[in-house]
């Protein structure tokens, strides 16, 4: 009977002993374990986004203003934190052949975020069907985009009436728990402007961008 027990009593701090390991190292969390699909962070976000769309285009970076670090044209910036990475590219377009006379703006944001604890899916659609759902004088049309991550969409800007020429354009794009964003914001005036992508046409090189710096964000685990 002395041996059963002490077989028994064996039995039990294993056990206990198993079980402290499995919660040492989460085996009994409840938080699931982030799914980032392969991609990594980098310091750099510009350095892997895909500007070839833009250049075929007809649109180049212009050229740095100055030599501090806020004058830098890309301009990116990065940070690893506890529960998420965030990646970010700031991008000030010119048009080749405009007019010196006539103003334009065109800017790329892109921003890329690696979440480490909370799964981003449950709403990351709504986060961009709420466009539509805006009761302001600017209306936006969202549909999904086939073909990029887990789920993609396109929110375009209607200018109905708009005297201006330029677009408004965001594509999100997520798969697994990376979530990325590209938005292309322009605008010109004056006849020596340039004639503008039209909303079709920069959703196209967003799409196309997309597909190209993604595919690095995922090349740049194994460098």
């Amino acid at each position: 009977m002395s041996g059963w027990l002490w077989a028994l009593g064996g039995v039990v701090a294993a056990s206990a002993i198993w079980g402290s390991v499995l919660f040492a190292t989460g085996g009994f969390s409840s938080e699931p374990s982030p799914d980032l699909a392969g991609y990594a962070y980098t310091g750099d976000l510009c350095a892997d986004t895909s500007m070839t769309p833009f250049e075929n285009a007809h649109f180049k970076a212009k050229a740095n203003t100055g030599t501090a670090s806020k004058d830098a044209n890309p301009q990116h910036s990065g940070a690893q934190l506890t529960s998420l990475d965030t990646m970010t590219c700031n991008v000030s377009f010119e048009q080749e052949g405009a007019s010196s006379s006539a103003y334009s703006s065109t800017w790329l944001y892109n921003t890329a975020t690696l979440h480490r604890k909370t799964d981003p899916a449950p709403e990351f659609a709504d986060g961009y069907r709420s466009y539509e759902k805006q009761d302001t004088s600017v209306g936006y049309r969202v549909e999904a985009v086939p073909g990029l991550g887990d789920e993609a969409y396109l929110v375009t800007r209607k200018d109905e009436g708009s005297t201006s020429s330029g677009s408004y354009v965001i594509l999100g794009v997520r798969d697994g728990w990376m979530t990325y964003q590209s938005t292309w914001s322009s605008y010109a005036s004056g006849s020596g402007s340039g004639k503008q992508p039209t909303a079709t046409e920069v959703a196209t090189m967003l799409k196309t961008s997309a597909t190209e710096t993604l595919k690095r964000l995922q090349n740049s685990r194994s460098q």
